[in-house]
């Protein structure tokens, strides 16, 4: 997640392009720069800084890291939406806002969209004006998501070390023939005098059992 997002008027903006391919690549290049004009100049009217125009090739994840946006446009043609799969793996271990952007009014890549982790989706030639309340709304809808990701991972990591600990105290009852109160309290306060968590001093000694074993 974004250390620090910052204000809507405040954000650096990251347009990706579809990488041109096609053996009229000249006229399609001419395309893509008049319709990423449109884009652009419609961003900077939203008040947002837009730092870079990137090709979402193999190269993108690097850039990225350079670069560290706090928002990321997907200009994505009708014909080149693939790039949306570079994008998200770009962005994997390090994610972001993705608001994306079509040239049509084709609804049936929404939901592909959006489970691929867009936090919005427009189609171009939506006016400035409404540009900004959506990229607000992305942004709010990202964090939500990463604040809910960041409560599963947390409770997936204490169930896990409720598991150690529980290990841990049966093989202290088992090899001591104390209560499980005991148990508890000997991991406590080796876990004290080292510095470190119960759970870690539980998966040690589960480690060391193992190897006596």
């Amino acid at each position: 997640m974004i250390p620090s997002m910052r204000s809507a008027q405040q954000l650096r903006v990251v347009i990706i392009l579809p990488v041109v391919v096609t053996h009229e690549a000249d006229e399609a290049l001419a395309a893509e720069v008049a319709r990423t004009r449109v884009l652009r100049i419609a961003l900077l009217e939203a008040g947002h800084d837009v730092v870079a125009t990137l090709p979402g090739d193999a190269y993108l994840p690097e850039r990225l890291t350079q670069i560290q946006p706090d928002l990321i446009v997907v200009d994505a043609e009708s014909q080149g939406r693939d790039i949306l799969e570079h994008v998200v793996m770009a962005t994997r271990d390090e994610r972001r806002p993705i608001v994306m952007f079509s040239d049509d009014d084709d609804t049936s890549y929404v939901r592909k969209a959006i489970t691929a982790g867009v936090s919005a989706y427009m189609v171009q030639g939506t006016p400035s004006e409404r540009i900004k309340p959506v990229l607000d709304v992305a942004i709010a809808r990202f964090e939500h998501e990463e604040g809910l990701r960041k409560e599963l991972a947390d409770a997936r990591t204490q169930l896990e070390e409720r598991k150690l600990v529980d290990r841990a105290k049966a093989i202290l009852m088992s090899n001591k023939g104390i209560s499980e109160p005991e148990a508890y309290a000997r991991l406590r306060k080796m876990a004290m005098d080292k510095g470190i968590k119960v759970a870690e001093v539980a998966q040690r000694l589960i480690d060391a059992a193992e190897l006596l074993a």
